[in-house]
């Protein structure tokens, strides 16, 4: 069952003086439910303004695109907020943790917009916390984590509201080789045993590799969409 369909996707940004600078070019794929997917392309592809669109954090110029079944390009800035808040699970590049909470705080933040009490965050936080292999780190701030750990508690953030999708936008770009092998491994785990969707969005191929899929972008127009062990760099 597809959880993403995207068909003849664009972006166009429009520039003083009428200028227009087209980003994504008649964009067109799905992705399966509990596929491993990235996306990658070299700075100034479109990538990042794809991942965007995905994320709910912009919309379309034109085309389509459906999420779990939802029309996403004509929803509100409201629909928008809440379909991000129970859909999508979010890491990214910079951690994006809040220093002066808890870590047990910052995994349970999505769930404050949802109303839950504060017993069920906690305990929901407990238990993403166990799973990413961070089980008596609740009370710690993020200040005393490595880097890799501090990404380990992003990816519980993302868990947390059970999404139908995890977008991780460069989760390793701020990690060394070692440790941005084991965040990639435990993503992997995530998807095997787990069954969760993921897209990943990369420009490093050593890292697209850990995905099944990829769908390669380049001057705003998908390149390449298939096995990545078949995809040849050019």
């Amino acid at each position: 069952m597809s959880v993403i369909e995207i068909k003849s996707l664009y972006k166009t940004y429009y520039l003083e003086g009428g200028l227009e600078h087209p980003v994504l070019k008649d964009v067109s794929f799905s992705v399966e439910q509990g596929e491993f997917v990235a996306i990658m392309g070299p700075s100034g592809s479109g990538k990042s303004t794809l991942m965007n669109i995905l994320g709910c954090l912009d919309r379309p110029t034109g085309g389509s695109y459906i999420l779990a079944q939802r029309e996403i390009a004509k929803a509100t800035d409201n629909e928008l907020a809440s379909i991000r808040n129970t859909l999508i699970g979010f890491v990214f590049q910079g951690f994006n943790l809040l220093m002066k909470r808890t870590i047990a705080d910052n995994v349970s933040l999505p769930l404050i917009y949802m109303g839950k009490d504060k017993l069920f965050r906690r305990a929901q936080a407990e238990k993403l916390l166990e799973i990413v292999r961070l089980k008596g780190y609740e009370d710690r701030f993020p200040t005393q984590l490595s880097g890799g750990m501090q990404q380990r508690v992003a990816i519980a953030r993302a868990l947390v509201n059970n999404p139908e999708i995890i977008l991780a936008d460069e989760p390793t770009g701020n990690l060394d080789s070692k440790t941005s092998d084991e965040i990639m491994l435990f993503l992997t785990d995530l998807n095997k045993k787990q069954g969760c969707t993921i897209i990943l969005v990369t420009h490093e191929p050593d890292i697209a590799q850990y995905a099944d899929r990829l769908i390669r972008i380049s001057d705003g127009s998908k390149e390449y969409d298939g096995l990545v062990k078949n995809y040849v760099a050019k």
